[in-house]
């Protein structure tokens, strides 16, 4: 065959297989598309509602109250080092590793690993129930804020004093410095908001008024997505945007206090002994997978709408800085009132920061509640903290949403049916997380945040995703893919990344989280049962099981060995080997827009077949050596 015929027929390949023709999807199936089975995929209007929702997607809550504690605690700013080294060797890569699969691909988080490797189409599982489970407890907390932006609307904010039906005599006014008894804060969010129960044992009653938010929530959260993107796409640019504004509004607010400047110094000042403690290195990469909402799926998800020329590389390191720096600068607006607090009080700062929920509905409503206008400033706080939270709910459910109808595009795509699936899945998550809004709701709630979407699962996940993009797949063949969608190679770190720095960083930090695990205590005083206990491992597992056990039905599905097939030769229908057809072009896996990969069977799947081949061809090593060798 002539050097120039073989050339051409590779210019042809590309040209009318590999390149998506114009208004098509490069994932999209030929067969579906000839059947008339699903609508087209529809992308984001623009690229500034793609950067918004992403942005939207995972600069949220711990941002604003998880980092800033986390980096107090672990030794100021001694931990920016593991921080900055789980971002650029894990947080970065992983994020950009998604957002491309998402987009190379055109498809959600399931069925994009059936694309790419279909031996780890367990990873897409995995990443749907984190993520399904995340969505039903998450959202308990908009419910609260959503209680406490209500509340500030009253004459008087509820937890400023001790005045209140539900106060008991042990209420106190937090005017004595060293006073052990509750302060009023506390008692307005335990007795008032939660009616909290002597354990979870005791369930009680569902608060009906915290139900009623969260139904609300759920509704608005629902009408953001129902229409996919297009109202996914013009929803952030208010929930993406605003939050920032006030955060900006409350750093000014903040670091004008008396006392700020030394809220600041405790949150910074730098502590280099805590780096030799094991769990400052797993809050850092916790930390990392948490606030960039990775190994949920949803990134995959939303890079799945954007078009397939798009430089995503650009975007998602500018978006990572983005995310970064509002939780570094979330720490100024934090400590700058604690220290104000602490200075009012007469205690120290350690006294007065907490972490979670715990600063977001009792040490801040206390610190404004010391500020003159204290309804206008709760007011603002309670509305950033909405927005921040709704954003991040949306954009996850949006990503939960998206790869379950890619399963089954050609029924759930048509009509209203994808409107009616998602109201199913918004109703089923808000009936489970009734749970939460009961008197022992905050149990359940702690008991679903430490087990089900906890960092292990996470890193469980981003392991494999790395072992089948960099090892399976193969971090050159990604690369050229990526290649092909933005027009240059990425810096080389991501594919190092991928191959290994990411890969040992997760096992590092998994084997830690394993050995300093300790069961899960309210508060620091009640200790679970037994068999909650039981309950919370069973929901971890419950992701992390479907990477194992999808590889292992795949194998038993498969009819061709467990290994790569290396010897060819001139056999045609060896067991194990793929034969081309006769044809002038032949895609032995049709669904894959993979190209410039050799024919490779491993453990018995055929991951990518894409060659062109003479239609006077039965083999394409026999036919093309040079270019069988790429």
């Amino acid at each position: 065959m002539a050097q120039k015929e073989k050339l051409q027929c590779l210019k042809d390949f590309h040209k009318d297989i590999l390149k998506p023709s114009p208004g098509k999807s490069p994932g999209t199936r030929p067969e579906d598309e000839a059947e008339g089975n699903h609508p087209q995929r529809e992308k984001w209007a623009s690229k500034i509602d793609f950067l918004l929702s992403v942005a939207g997607g995972f600069v949220g809550l711990g941002n604003v109250w998880r980092f800033p504690y986390l980096c107090y605690k672990n030794g100021g700013g001694a931990f920016l080092i593991p921080y900055f080294i789980f971002l650029f060797g894990g947080g970065l890569p992983v994020f950009f590793l998604e957002v491309a699969l998402g987009q190379f691909t055109s498809e959600g988080g399931i069925t994009c690993w059936g694309k790419l490797c279909p031996i780890f189409t367990g990873i897409g599982y995995a990443s749907i129930v984190i993520v399904s489970l995340l969505n039903i407890y998450y959202i308990v907390i908009l419910a609260w804020g959503l209680y406490y932006l209500f509340q500030c609307f009253q004459p008087e904010l509820p937890w400023a004093s001790c005045n209140n039906k539900w106060n008991t005599e042990n209420c106190v006014e937090d005017t004595l410095p060293f006073a052990n008894s509750p302060g009023k804060h506390s008692f307005h969010h335990r007795r008032n908001v939660l009616s909290i129960s002597d354990g979870i044992e005791h369930v009680g009653h569902v608060k009906w008024d915290l139900a009623l938010c969260l139904l609300a929530v759920w509704v608005i959260c629902f009408f953001c997505i129902w229409k996919g993107v297009k109202s996914t796409g013009k929803v952030v640019y208010v929930t993406a945007t605003f939050p920032f504004v006030m955060l900006i509004v409350l750093l000014v607010r903040g670091v004008t206090l008396p006392g700020a400047a030394e809220g600041i110094k405790f949150y910074l000042y730098p502590n280099l002994t805590r780096l030799g403690d094991p769990e400052v290195w797993i809050d850092a990469g916790t930390q990392i997978f948490f606030s960039y909402a990775i190994c949920l799926g949803a990134m995959t998800s939303l890079g799945s709408y954007n078009k397939y020329k798009y430089n995503c590389y650009r975007d998602c390191l500018l978006l990572g800085g983005l995310n970064s720096a509002t939780s570094f600068v979330s720490g100024f607006a934090i400590f700058s009132v604690l220290g104000f607090m602490a200075q009012e009080q007469g205690v120290d700062i350690a006294d007065v920061a907490e972490s979670g929920p715990g600063l977001a509905f009792i040490a801040y409503p206390k610190a404004v509640s010391m500020m003159p206008l204290p309804t206008f400033w709760a007011i603002l706080f309670f509305i950033m903290l909405l927005l921040l939270g709704l954003d991040s709910q949306f954009v996850e459910v949006e990503g939960q949403i998206t790869s379950l109808v890619d399963l089954y595009p050609s029924f759930l795509r048509k009509g209203y049916r994808r409107e009616i699936f998602i109201a199913i899945v918004c109703f089923v998550s808000y009936l489970l997380g009734l749970t939460m809004v009961t008197e022992g709701g905050m149990y359940v709630f702690q008991l679903f945040d430490y087990y089900a979407a906890s960092g292990v699962c996470l890193l469980w996940v981003a392991f494999f995703e790395c072992i089948a993009v960099a090892w399976v797949y193969g971090a050159d063949n990604f690369y050229d893919a990526i290649e092909e969608m933005i027009g240059y190679r990425p810096n080389p770190w991501m594919k190092w990344s991928w191959t290994v720095v990411t890969p040992f960083l997760c096992v590092g930090c998994f084997i830690f989280s394993l050995v300093k695990y300790t069961p899960l205590r309210y508060n620091k005083v009640y200790e679970y049962p037994d068999w909650s206990i039981g309950v919370g491992w069973t929901l971890a597992l419950t992701s992390m099981i479907c990477i194992p056990m999808v590889v292992v039905i795949k194998i038993i599905q498969s009819d061709g060995p467990l290994i790569e097939v290396k010897s060819w030769g001139e056999k045609k229908n060896t067991k194990g080997s793929v034969n081309v057809n006769c044809e002038k072009y032949t895609l032995v896996y049709k669904d894959l827009v993979l190209p410039k990969r050799e024919n490779v069977i491993f453990l018995g799947i055929e991951v990518v077949m894409h060659y062109c081949v003479p239609t006077n061809c039965l083999d394409w090593r026999l036919c093309c050596p040079e270019e069988s060798s790429r």
